[in-house]
């Protein structure tokens, strides 16, 4: 099994690529590169078994409604609501909420968050793909699925806050240290010092082990009730067993 994570963001320079190949033994990290543009991102998703994309792959329903019935001239005063709680009805899709649930850290607003331009960039790769005949299914069913490293990190008992930016880069390789000593079975090899040096890459590498969760049944995936509303704003898969269980060869002994 090949998995790739994409830590996107709007711009090529800070966006970054995974790419783990997983064999009956343990796992190998293949590819990580910083700076991928969007043809590096379309082939990881058309010769890869998962995609973990850390980016909203769609808008909040009550917020898509809202902004159309605003062009169109024809908004209805709400009167249920009014202040901040109206503004967060529309700001947060259903996987934000749940996501908030079980981690206790609220996602960012692709609706109301500067992540609205990575998603935009995202939304046109998704397209992209449609376009040449690669099913997508953004509740993630298919071959993408998105994912929320901080979350993941979260569920798997490893430092998931601080981490961010270059003067937090003790707290990112105290993170690297956990990562590490937690998957005997992954291989960085001349990738780790990337790793260490670049929030970025880790976040890739996180978004590719959470696909592999994914995958193989160990994350989270939308119950009937909220399967409709996923498959238009999308869905966070959250890990579901231990990072140890990702190792097919460690969960047979």
């Amino acid at each position: 099994m090949l998995t790739a994570g994409i830590d996107l963001a709007a711009e090529d320079a800070n966006t970054a690529m995974a790419r783990i190949r997983w064999t009956a033994t343990g796992a190998v990290l293949e590819e990580l590169t910083i700076g991928a543009g969007d043809g590096q991102l379309l082939r990881a998703a058309s010769t890869t078994d998962k995609v973990g994309i850390d980016c909203p792959l769609g808008w909040p329903e009550p917020f898509v409604e809202f902004v159309i019935a605003h062009h169109r001239g024809d908004l209805v005063a709400p009167t249920d609501l009014v202040g901040r709680d109206w503004r967060r009805s529309l700001a947060w899709r259903r996987t934000d909420a749940v996501a908030h649930e079980v981690t206790g850290r609220p996602p960012l607003s692709v609706a109301a968050d500067r992540i609205a331009h990575m998603a935009m960039r995202c939304a046109a790769l998704l397209a992209r793909l449609a376009a040449d005949g690669q099913p997508v299914d953004r509740s993630g069913g298919g071959t993408i699925v998105e994912v929320y490293p901080a979350a993941s990190l979260k569920k798997w008992g490893l430092p998931y806050r601080g981490y961010k930016g270059r003067q937090n880069r003790s707290v990112l390789n105290d993170l690297m240290d956990r990562l590490v000593d937690a998957t005997p079975w992954l291989q960085l090899g001349d990738f780790e010092g990337m790793c260490r040096s670049s929030d970025h890459a880790v976040d890739a590498v996180v978004a590719a082990l959470t696909a592999r969760a994914a995958a193989i049944g160990q994350a989270s995936r939308p119950g009937p009730a909220d399967l409709a509303a996923a498959a238009t704003e999308g869905w966070i898969a959250l890990p579901t067993a231990p990072l140890s269980s990702l190792n097919t060869s460690s969960t047979r002994r």
